[in-house]
């Protein structure tokens, strides 16, 4: 986009006749068809600020938590970008599409008659540890500067590379075979009358590494098993320790307001993060930049620093024997 030219600007935050709201998270339920793009346009109207940004995009069809951080708590959210995650998802085996996904055109059919309920587990099994995945082609990722998704959608072929994720839970709750299937033996019977081939449906609960695509695990399923598969449901339950329950709906947000939902900087960085309280003179070395002996040395997660007033000082870095800080927060 040109830099010099007369773009209309958004509305200042002070022409939502909003008041601003502090430094902290919001737990957002998204519903289906936004995108979180979306979601970030709306919340940075209702908390009468530009700086608000999410820790992990969901796609439109798909629903539930969303992290936004607001203010000075965006710096959070590279910390909260990269922490597992959860999701109730439904697999539809026996249908491809261009996407992986319910919203792209299907490719191809593929007959499911000679399908069994042991084949799908040891499937299943395959899939559930640290595995090699290849992203979905319509996905974020940039190859040569340009998304994935945009490439795909103008026509090009992409191939992007395998890497490592954790899968490490793949449960499959329930398998339904479409009209005259055999649930019983899991075969699903010959096409019907109309000539279209039946398909069966997984609702799965799957808890995965950060980076893991849950529509790239319903296609190398249905690949593995010869059937070819794609996701037609998917709801985000948790991100890191922040699941559905302490999440609110956009309608909620608006009729009450977004302060009453924010979670406070310090509160959601001590609900997050292992915690290590600061004395006074630690608060003001780190808030001059100056190093301390880490109190848990080896420690692999962020700590949240907090002063004895109760305010997150600073993120830190204890890995090793002294404690640097990843990110500071001076007194406002």
């Amino acid at each position: 986009m040109p830099t010099g030219g007369t773009e209309p600007q958004p509305p200042r935050p002070q022409q939502t006749g909003l008041e601003p709201v502090g430094d902290g998270l919001l737990v957002i339920d998204k519903p289906a068809g936004w995108t979180s793009h979306d979601v970030v346009g709306r919340c940075r109207r209702l908390c009468a600020t530009r700086r608000v940004g999410h820790a992990g995009t969901l796609d439109p069809m798909a629903t539930g938590v969303l992290v936004l951080g607001v203010n000075r708590a965006t710096k959070l959210l590279t910390f909260l970008v990269g922490a597992d995650k959860a999701y109730s998802a439904t697999i539809r085996l026996g249908v491809s599409t261009v996407t992986d996904d319910a919203e792209g055109e299907v490719t191809d059919t593929r007959d499911v008659s000679t399908l069994t309920r042991e084949q799908i587990a040891e499937a299943v099994s395959g899939l559930t540890g640290v595995i090699q995945q290849v992203p979905s082609a319509v996905s974020a990722i940039k190859v040569g500067g340009k998304r994935s998704y945009a490439r795909v959608r103008a026509g090009e072929d992409v191939e992007l590379a395998a890497r490592p994720v954790t899968v490490r839970r793949f449960d499959v709750l329930e398998a339904r075979w479409s009209a005259g299937g055999d649930a019983a033996t899991g075969g699903s019977g010959p096409a019907g009358g109309n000539g279209v081939l039946p398909h069966v449906d997984l609702d799965v609960v799957v808890e995965v590494s950060s980076g893991t695509y849950v529509r790239a695990l319903a296609r190398d399923l249905g690949a593995e098993l010869g059937v070819g598969g794609h996701l037609t449901a998917l709801r985000r339950t948790r991100v890191g320790d922040v699941d559905l329950a302490s999440a609110t709906t956009l309608e909620q947000l608006e009729a009450d307001g977004a302060a009453a939902h924010l979670v406070p900087l310090a509160e959601a960085a001590a609900a997050t993060f292992p915690v290590r309280h600061l004395s006074a003179q630690e608060a003001t070395d780190l808030g001059h930049g100056k190093r301390l002996p880490a109190a848990v040395s080896g420690r692999p997660d962020p700590v949240a620093a907090i002063g004895p007033d109760g305010r997150l000082v600073a993120m830190l870095d204890e890995t090793g024997e002294v404690a640097r800080s990843h990110v500071v927060f001076p007194a406002p």
